[in-house]
């Protein structure tokens, strides 16, 4: 499968010998990881590493730290770290005719650059004023406005924004994207998003990285058991905190 990114390579030579990153059980020893698949969920407990190596792989790549289109140059505040100076790309044959970094917590800021580069662009004309709408709505409108087939989509967390329902939105729009030959990498603790059909996905849980089955994931092991035993759980977990 001629995917746009094949597979990444870690040049560990490259990155400090104090830095936090050789503290990161499930990156730390990774020379190379590869993708298989249109579509690929990086998922596990916060702090495993998803984050961070998602992120060096989209700046890699020629993404802005913070997201947008690899047109978009602007900083708010540099938080990335250095991984990405030691990450390189092995790339298909096909290249990709778009591309966006979406990544919740700096949407804020990519929105505020969405509206200042379509004034710039539009002159007099009043461009779409995604602060007007909700967080959700916003976020769904860069998706349906710039993914289009043939493109690269790295996205972190996007059901930060988004509700069960619209979260069923966008998962509709990752498979028809998908199959008209658009890549995804993405990381999610969404049930719903990683339930998608012939996705990847990819647990940095247990100090490495492997592949793992939908219903070994615990975003849906721990969603299940909370819906099938809500009564009892929350009788358990609430009663030990007040005899805290």
């Amino acid at each position: 499968m001629d995917l746009f990114i094949q597979s990444i390579e870690i040049d560990w030579r490259r990155i400090s010998r104090g830095s936090y990153l050789r503290g990161i059980g499930s990156l730390a020893g990774v020379k190379e990881l590869e993708f298989h698949c249109p579509v690929t969920f990086f998922v596990g407990e916060n702090g495993s590493g998803k984050s961070t190596l998602l992120e060096a792989l989209a700046v890699a790549y020629g993404f802005n730290p913070e997201g947008g289109t690899r047109n978009y140059s602007f900083s708010t505040y540099d938080s990335h770290s250095e991984m990405y100076e030691a990450v390189s790309l092995r790339r298909g044959y096909r290249r990709a005719k778009w591309g966006y970094f979406l990544r919740a917590e700096s949407f804020y800021n990519v929105a505020t650059k969405e509206e200042e580069y379509a004034r710039d662009s539009l002159g007099k004309a009043e461009p779409e004023m995604l602060h007007r709408r909700s967080h959700g709505e916003s976020f769904l409108a860069v998706v349906q406005r710039h993914f289009q087939a043939g493109g690269l989509y790295i996205l972190d967390e996007p059901e930060a924004a988004l509700s069960p329902q619209r979260q069923l939105t966008l998962l509709i729009e990752i498979h028809r994207l998908a199959r008209a030959g658009a890549q995804f990498i993405v990381v999610s603790h969404s049930p719903i998003l990683l339930g998608l059909p012939g996705a990847e996905l990819l647990s940095f849980d247990g100090g490495w990285i492997h592949e793992i089955a939908y219903e070994d994931t615990d975003s849906y092991q721990v969603t299940e058991m909370f819906i099938k035993n809500r009564k009892y759980l929350l009788g358990r977990l609430l009663d030990s905190e007040d005899h805290v």
